[in-house]
């Protein structure tokens, strides 16, 4: 989105706390009289509920990002918080994962249901009060469906069967889950309806849009499993002139580049900014101004495994699986979305190279031993993708914008949906997208057939493609893949790097787990259990929650 929503969001927030506000009667709100009677005034008031999308993929869980509990990366504090150890302990599964701490570090029933019931009184206060043209009121009502849509969805993806509010009359105390069947009708309807009625992204002036309605649409009904819809919103995205950047890194670091459908952008001047480069920046840009932090998370062996090389295909990596190994493994040799994405032993960041050896710039820390490594990895890697290389440690805030949608990843929906359609079944089109996907990075691609086979090159492709965008965990949830073993699911596995020592001009690597056990994903977290407190205080759901499966541990 255009910077101009952060200036209007800013003013949404300033109006709490200037004088005037505070000398009004009553002195604790505002009449929605006033809040809804003009098209600016309007706009802020929708700002705030735009917020949620930051927050939900910013922190899609309390525990911190999802890629943690996949093969992708490991938080490497031993302490026990979030961003810390509780990632790993949810990820090694059994004992913890009861309704609470799934209710309480993974869902977000209560946050989404706030949010949705917030919508829905802004919809209904729209077109009691709104006194702006129809053809605004219109438009923000669009937004509006948009966002009940998107979040619907979030709420779906985790529980599957939800409680359905339409507008506030349908808000009771006691209320049955819909089905999941009827949950995505809602989805649809409101993703479709904002599509019919937001403006074309050229004319949008930095908010909501039919490519983000169409784009959301395509993403939503590929959990669906309605491949008819997905297809369908993926061309009407590509009507609009959305397609792929050049270079890789530019498509989710380039403002408003044309592969960028929903991007949220900050302002270090206007004091709206976020946390992420504190968290993830390589340790050592901390040490250089004789300080420790950054390295929460950082990537895994198993992530670095999953790239090809440049020239394609995969190099054996079964040498480097040893203590001591002096060889330099394969880094140079790998394809250009690997250096775009992790940071490794000598790789160049901020005018330096990364060192992370023990007693290097970036350090390294065994993992559980160490127990607060303060921005030593653990896995000898770092991330690249989404940090500034650009942050200044010593400032208060990043600013960097994120893309939470791109065209790349319509495309592999879209890819999907061909192979997986009974009607529109189409092997053609489907390598036509992934030889699209692959040809930016210049790696070569040979025509598949089969539905097996052309899943697995779509899984491999929207894991490198995608890495670190939020998305993998849920990818295996909604594929019924995750409570398989690895390297198909997410079980009896654990996560490694290099433990790397230097000595003179030579440096040996040797493989570590980063586990302090097996990795388990049980089949009943396909489906999150309600809160406890719903389950409790909503005598309409009778016996529907939680399944045989929560109620026995």
């Amino acid at each position: 989105m255009k910077k101009n929503l952060i200036v209007l969001l800013v003013s949404s927030l300033a109006l709490c706390s200037c004088e005037g506000f505070l000398d009004m009667t009553p002195t604790d709100r505002v009449s929605p009289k006033i809040i809804w009677a003009t098209t600016e005034k309007a706009e802020n008031n929708i700002n705030f509920l735009y917020s949620y999308i930051w927050d939900l993929y910013a922190a899609p869980t309390t525990l911190g990002l999802t890629e943690s509990l996949t093969d992708e990366l490991k938080y490497t504090t031993y302490e026990y918080n979030a961003m810390c150890y509780i990632p790993s302990e949810m990820a090694y599964g059994g004992s913890i994962l009861t309704p609470g701490h799934v209710d309480v570090y993974m869902g977000y029933w209560g946050t989404l249901y706030r949010a949705i019931g917030r919508t829905n009184e802004a919809l209904q206060n729209l077109y009691l009060y709104g006194q702006m043209s129809d053809e605004d009121k219109t438009r923000l009502e669009g937004e509006l469906k948009f966002l009940r849509g998107w979040m619907y969805f979030e709420l779906i993806k985790r529980y599957k069967e939800v409680i359905i509010y339409e507008d506030i009359a349908s808000i009771t105390k006691d209320h049955a889950l819909a089905t999941e069947q009827e949950g995505w009708d809602q989805v649809e309807k409101d993703l479709r309806a904002a599509a019919a009625t937001l403006p074309l992204p050229s004319a949008s002036n930095g908010r909501l849009n039919q490519g983000t309605a169409w784009g959301m649409l395509s993403r939503a009904m590929l959990y669906a499993k309605r491949w008819d819809v997905v297809i369908e919103a993926a061309d009407e995205v590509g009507k609009l002139g959305y397609d792929l950047v050049e270079n890789y890194a530019d498509a989710y670091t380039k403002d408003g580049n044309k592969e960028a459908i929903l991007q949220y952008y900050f302002s270090l001047a206007d004091g709206v900014t976020h946390s992420f480069n504190s968290y993830y920046t390589p340790g050592g840009d901390y040490t250089i101004a004789n300080q420790s932090g950054g390295a929460y998370g950082v990537p895994t062996q198993e992530m670095v495994e999953s790239y090809e090389l440049a020239t394609g295909g995969f190099p054996d990596w079964r040498p480097w699986h040893a203590d001591g190994v002096t060889a330099t493994p394969p880094y140079e040799d790998l394809e250009p979305r690997f250096h775009a994405t992790i940071l490794y032993n000598g790789a160049e960041w901020k005018g330096r190279k990364i060192e992370p050896y023990i007693g290097g710039t970036d350090g390294w820390a065994e993992w559980r031993t160490e127990k607060t490594p303060k921005g030593k990895t653990v896995t000898g890697y770092y991330l690249r993708k989404l940090v500034d290389e650009s942050y200044d440690i010593t400032t208060s805030g990043s600013s960097q914008s994120f893309t939470f949608l791109r065209y790349a990843e319509v495309l592999l929906n879209k890819a999907e949906a061909y192979v997986m359609s009974t009607t529109q079944n189409n092997e053609t089109e489907a390598n036509k997208i992934i030889k699209k996907i692959r040809s930016r990075v210049g790696l070569p691609y040979t025509d598949l057939h089969g539905r097996e086979q052309l899943m697995a090159q779509i899984r491999q492709e929207r894991k490198v493609e995608l890495a670190y965008e939020g998305l993998r965990y849920w990818d295996l949830r909604r594929w019924e893949l995750a409570d398989k073993d690895y390297p198909e699911g997410l079980c009896n596995y654990q996560q490694h790097g290099f433990k790397i020592e230097k000595e003179g001009d030579v440096f040996k690597y040797s493989y570590v787990s980063v586990d302090d056990t097996n990795r388990d994903f049980p089949a009943k977290m396909y489906r999150f259990p309600l809160p406890e407190s719903e389950v409790k205080n909503n005598k309409a759901l009778g016996n529907q929650q939680p399944d045989e499966n929560w109620r026995t541990n």
